[in-house]
């Protein structure tokens, strides 16, 4: 008999603990704050306003549009690179807008919305190298720096290239500006900042190729098992997308508005794996 009632017991228990953890959506709402994390000192995603010292860019702004959204306030929090996932594993925040690609290993962890943002990676070259597309890599030594998702997917994208890596991503710079390598792999928008940077001093000048190795794709990362609240984002990007406002923010941070001068081909869609 008491194994029945004990039992029960339990199941009643963990179905209202499941009922509680699935209902972060009503928490939120209930709390009248949402608690959005970003990468802290990225910018042009997140960073401080040299003026206002008030954190600001195109993932704040789509923290702000889901708040809105939801009809609540916006808490906003700065976080490391590292800090990220487990910050929202232990509920000290309550989504990410935080420069986070789908990753197998981190959509085992945590689920991702639709994409708001595709991060290309592309391979930098001297403004005079005869090489024009990916494949003419081919045979020829390239860079990355070491442990970067950008020397991961160049193994697998640019297989006949020779990768080389070093330490960090100026390092890398460095040995294509030395001629040591023909082609620089990397984010693309590292290597906008390089071109930029090179063109201003009016030196060696470098070029993009036109074509990417490969396409992070951001989403607002939540919680596992929180269906509500993941439905409840899904639609606001979409109505974000609708009302132009994730293409004013684009176009501000690193679209025809600012220095980066890129051009948004990307849609808000699933996520699909590449």
């Amino acid at each position: 008999m008491w194994q029945r009632h004990f039992a029960a017991a339990l199941f009643a228990t963990l179905a209202i603990t499941g009922v509680a953890h699935a209902d972060q959506l009503a928490d939120i709402k209930a709390r009248g704050t949402l608690v959005c994390g970003t990468q802290n000192a990225s910018e042009p995603y997140a960073f401080p306003d040299a003026a206002t010292r008030k954190i600001v860019g195109f993932d704040v702004d789509v923290c702000n549009a889901i708040a809105k959204g939801l009809g609540v306030k916006l808490e906003h929090r700065a976080l490391s690179t590292d800090a990220r996932i487990p910050e929202l594993k232990t509920h000290r925040v309550d989504v990410l807008a935080a420069a986070v690609a789908w990753m197998p290993a981190r959509a085992a962890q945590v689920d991702f919305s639709d994409q708001y943002f595709v991060a290309p990676i592309r391979v930098l070259v001297r403004a005079d190298s005869p090489v024009q597309t990916l494949d003419q890599l081919a045979g020829k030594k390239i860079a990355a720096s070491e442990g970067s998702s950008s020397a991961a997917v160049s193994v697998t994208r640019l297989p006949d290239s020779n990768l080389l890596t070093f330490h960090d991503i100026s390092s890398a710079f460095l040995a294509l500006q030395q001629g040591k390598v023909e082609g620089l792999v990397a984010g693309q928008l590292i290597l906008a900042r390089f071109a930029n940077e090179a063109a201003a001093k009016g030196g060696q000048q470098y070029r993009l190729l036109t074509k990417s190795v490969f396409e992070e794709r951001w989403g607002v990362v939540t919680n596992k098992n929180e269906p509500a609240l993941l439905a409840a984002v899904n639609k606001i990007l979409v109505d974000y997308d609708k009302s132009n406002g994730l293409q004013d923010s684009f176009d501000k941070w690193l679209g025809n508005k600012s220095v980066y001068k890129f051009t948004r081909d990307y849609k808000v869609e699933p996520i699909k794996v590449q």
